[in-house]
């Protein structure tokens, strides 16, 4: 091999670019639009919490609060046509409580009451636009083939990460390289700061965006997600010990939900949000009680369930596989959330999901310039080496 010479890159190198190159500009919007509805999701819970305004807070604290059931009763009374999916709680004696609901034609929203006095606050429908996103994200609101493409686009995205990771590991590590890789060069030109942004930033952003996209294949996948709770030692298959669950049974008079919410907040003190779901209420003998430091629209933060029977106020016992399964199946959406970390751990992943976004875009900068770069330099003429180029002699006779 000749000195100066750059050495032919390997078959495998060669596979691995048009891989990257290809897969990308294939699957660049989609990837793009799914990227950035993620994004948008990230801080839904704040935004909600944010819009209910003077509602999230009760302007009288008093020593007992109206029973559950009779808030229930006043929700239903205002609005019969939405159906209550869940109820919220809190320790913190100033909040208000919060119900989940979705009603035809008006989406999902929550609706808050005055645990006091039973008073119902404000119906706030700001839920059902993350509500939206979190469905354009999925599937596009397609359900079916929308799911497929995105899960499809999700599965190209992994494999971009990799190979991207691969393309991104310089040769040799020196000061140039170091500085290449793990530097953006801001004073250079515009094509140099979009291929840093698209090389530096993509590495920085990797680990994560691994995270978030294995997550995301875990949710959509099934199979995957069933093998993933059985490899961590868990049960996805519910059916089985819920159908072992007590039936309502009329006869009987069932316990106060508030007496199972305190009892719950009493076994674990330094939790703050209980959470009763409500969508079998008729059916079930038993409560569903979910305990956390911070209960989201789609994961909650340092969660413990529990199975109380309605009418004996005793705990049922769950299988201790099946309820490994429903913990692991909530530390997924947390990692998906970015609720794994609290306030740093949504800010990293807002952060992740903006250079998602944006990796597809100078991804495709960087492949659109090049192909420029190589009409705009037609070949030139190479003179033989050692030689030099004379102009023309003209004899005159």
């Amino acid at each position: 091999m000749n000195k100066g010479k750059k050495p032919n890159k390997s078959l495998f190198s060669r596979i691995n670019a048009w891989l990257h190159l290809w897969l990308g500009i294939f699957s660049g919007l989609i990837l793009v639009f799914v990227a950035l509805t993620g994004t948008i999701v990230v801080y839904c819970d704040e935004i909600i919490d944010w819009s209910a305004g003077k509602s999230l807070y009760t302007t009288q604290v008093k020593q007992e609060r109206v029973p559950a059931e009779t808030i229930i009763a006043n929700v239903n009374k205002a609005y019969p046509q939405a159906k209550l999916s869940e109820m919220s709680v809190y320790k913190d004696p100033e909040r208000t409580v919060r119900f989940r609901v979705f009603a035809p034609g008006k989406g999902l929203a929550f609706v808050y009451a005055d645990p006091y006095t039973g008073e119902v606050l404000k119906y706030d429908r700001t839920a059902n636009f993350f509500y939206i996103m979190a469905h354009l994200h999925a599937s596009f609101l397609w359900h079916g083939p929308g799911s497929w493409i995105v899960d499809i686009a999700t599965i190209i995205f992994l494999v971009e990460l990799i190979s991207g990771i691969i393309l991104w590991w310089p040769a040799k590590w020196n000061k140039h390289t170091r500085d290449a890789s793990f530097k953006i060069k801001w004073n250079a030109k515009f094509k140099r700061v979009n291929y840093d942004l698209h090389n530096v930033l993509g590495f920085y952003s990797s680990i994560l965006a691994l995270i978030l996209t294995v997550t995301g294949l875990l949710i959509a996948f099934h199979p995957l997600a069933e093998s993933t709770v059985k490899l961590l030692g868990g049960d996805p298959e519910h059916e089985k010990w819920e159908s072992e669950l007590p039936k309502a049974d009329f006869s009987k008079k069932a316990m106060a939900m508030n007496t199972a919410f305190d009892r719950e907040f009493t076994r674990h003190p330094e939790l703050t949000a209980g959470r009763i779901w409500l969508y079998n209420a008729d059916s079930a003998g038993f409560f569903m009680v979910n305990t956390a430091t911070k209960l989201g629209l789609k994961s909650a933060e340092n969660s413990q369930l529990a199975f109380v029977d309605k009418y004996s106020g005793g705990n049922i016992q769950i299988p201790p596989k099946g309820l490994k399964g429903e913990y692991i199946e909530n530390y997924v959406w947390q990692l998906h959330m970015g609720t794994w970390l609290g306030p740093v751990g949504k800010l990293f992943t807002f952060i992740c999901g903006l250079i998602c976004t944006s990796l597809p875009i100078t991804g495709f900068l960087i492949w659109w310039q090049r192909g420029r770069r190589k009409k705009k330099s037609p070949a030139k003429p190479v003179a033989a080496r050692g030689q030099m180029q004379q102009a023309p002699v003209v004899i005159e006779q």
